[in-house]
């Protein structure tokens, strides 16, 4: 039977991109998903299609720049299905640009959503967790927490701070709690639409003629949950083949 099946997986950024096909993958194979996102008419068309395949799925509003929100949507998860067993600290924005742009508000947009979002994750679920003595976070990076290129200097900062947080994190939780990293090279998702600077969007207009699918990285997430117990699956980097980065 797989490890899959009967779990209570929640995940941020789940009305669209990577959030929304591993939301699909994951209640096809027998789990429990709990999605959030601001965009809340999304993830109710797509619990509603869930469940009208027989599948297992509830949804809340939720903005992870706010801890007590996160906490709201994790406690929402236990209320719902009595525990939670992996967070998904999916949700993220990618606004490209050079800093001689300043454009400061968007620095300030990324530290607070993919920093601190996957802090208020850990934050909410770790002490569950540790009660459990079982759980498992799966923190979304980036290729971008490797190398840095220009108009993505503080993207990747963010996401080099995921990666040391997650490592710091899987140091520390012992061999309770699982923690795993997945690295996407570039993906079909709507990220790139949060970049307002027009150098910037027509890089990665270009950079993503090669962009897989989400469910590529839908299935690492699987593949990581998947595994016995006994087993963390601490990083993984998924490209697409014609990847030069």
């Amino acid at each position: 039977m797989s490890n899959i099946q009967g779990k209570v997986v929640v995940i941020t950024g789940a009305s669209s991109g990577i959030g929304e096909a591993a939301a699909r993958l994951l209640a096809s194979q027998g789990a429990h998903v709990v999605l959030g996102a601001r965009r809340v008419e999304r993830l109710e068309t797509l619990v509603a299609e869930l469940n009208a395949a027989g599948q297992s799925a509830a949804f809340r509003a939720v903005d992870v720049t706010r801890r007590d929100d996160v906490q709201a949507f994790i406690g929402f998860a236990v209320e719902r299905f009595g525990r939670v067993d992996v967070i998904v600290n999916n949700a993220g924005v990618m606004p490209l640009s050079k800093l001689e742009a300043l454009k400061v508000e968007e620095w300030d947009r990324m530290i607070d959503v993919n920093i601190r979002g996957v802090l208020h994750g850990i934050a909410a679920g770790l002490p569950l967790m540790q009660r459990q003595r079982s759980g498992q976070f799966i923190n979304i990076a980036s290729i971008g927490a490797y190398a840095v290129s220009p108009t993505a200097a503080v993207y990747c900062a963010t996401k080099f701070a995921v990666r040391a947080i997650s490592e710091g994190l899987r140091q520390e939780v012992g061999g309770d709690v699982r923690v795993t990293v997945i690295s996407p090279g570039v993906t079909e998702s709507e990220l790139a639409e949060s970049i307002s600077d027009a150098g910037g969007r027509a890089e990665m207009r270009e950079f993503r003629k090669i962009a897989m699918p989400a469910d590529a990285i839908a299935r690492a997430i699987a593949y990581a949950i998947d595994q016995p117990a006994d087993v963390d699956v601490s990083e993984l980097i998924v490209r697409p083949t014609a990847s030069p980065f």
